[in-house]
C-alpha cells in the first residue's frame, strides 16, 4: 500500500512529517510555570530553535502539504512567525511578509492594513496589520505560525488578506489545538497535536 501524501490528509491533521522531525519537536517542548502571578502554564519552544537539525527541517515540513497550492508569498504574525516565515518562504522559493503588531515598539513606513482578532483562548484581541506595498490581488497567502490554538490571529491575517485582494491557500503550523471544524475551516495543517507535547 502506498504511503499517504500531505496534500491527501484532511485540514486540521498532522500532516506526514518525518518522524525523527515530529520526535524531535516533541522531545524538545517544555511547559513552563511563569510563577504565581498566571493561572496557567506557558509554552517553551525555545529547544527547537536551538536545534540545528530541527531548524533545516522546519521550512520543508510545513510547506509540504501546500506546494500543490503554488503559494506567492509566506505571512507569519509577529513574534516567532518572524523565525518560522523566513523559513517556510526559502523552503517554497517566495518571499516573506510579516504580519505586524503595532504594540511591537516599531511604527512601520508606509500604509498598513490593520485588522483585529476576534477573542484568543486568553480574551485577547490582536491587531495585526501588513505593509500595503508587500502584499496584492493575486497573491497567494500561506500563513505559518509556530501554534495554532483559536486561529484568532489567522483571523485577522485572513481578514487583512481579503482586504488587499490576497488569497490565503491554507495554514501551516508547528503544532495546533484547535477544535476540528476551526481547522477544516481555516485549512490548518500541523506537524504535531498539541496533545502530544506534555
Amino acid at each position: 500500500m502506498p504511503a499517504p501524501r500531505d496534500d491527501d490528509a484532511p485540514p486540521g491533521s498532522a500532516t506526514a512529517a518525518p518522524a525523527e522531525l515530529v520526535a524531535r519537536l516533541v522531545e524538545l517542548f517544555r511547559w513552563v510555570d511563569p510563577g504565581p502571578e498566571s493561572g496557567h502554564l506557558v509554552s517553551d519552544v525555545a529547544g527547537w530553535w536551538r536545534d540545528p537539525e530541527v531548524l533545516a527541517g522546519l521550512g520543508p515540513a510545513l510547506v509540504a502539504p501546500f506546494r500543490v497550492e503554488r503559494p506567492t508569498v509566506v505571512v507569519a504574525p509577529a513574534v516567532t512567525g518572524l523565525l518560522l516565515g523566513p523559513l517556510a518562504a526559502t523552503a517554497l522559493g517566495v518571499g516573506f511578509v510579516p504580519a505586524l503588531k503595532p504594540g511591537d515598539g516599531r511604527r512601520p513606513p508606509g500604509a498598513v492594513t490593520w485588522a483585529q482578532s476576534p477573542p484568543d483562548f486568553r480574551g485577547r484581541r490582536v491587531t495585526l496589520g501588513i505593509r500595503d506595498r508587500h502584499l496584492g490581488p493575486g497573491d497567494r497567502v500561506l500563513v505559518v505560525d509556530d501554534w495554532v490554538a483559536t486561529g484568532a490571529q489567522v483571523r485577522a491575517i485572513d481578514e487583512v488578506c481579503a482586504a488587499r485582494g490576497a488569497t490565503v491557500v491554507g495554514v501551516a503550523a508547528v503544532a495546533a489545538d484547535c477544535p476540528p471544524e476551526v481547522a477544516r475551516e481555516l485549512r490548518i495543517r500541523a506537524l504535531v497535536d498539541a496533545t502530544r507535547l506534555t
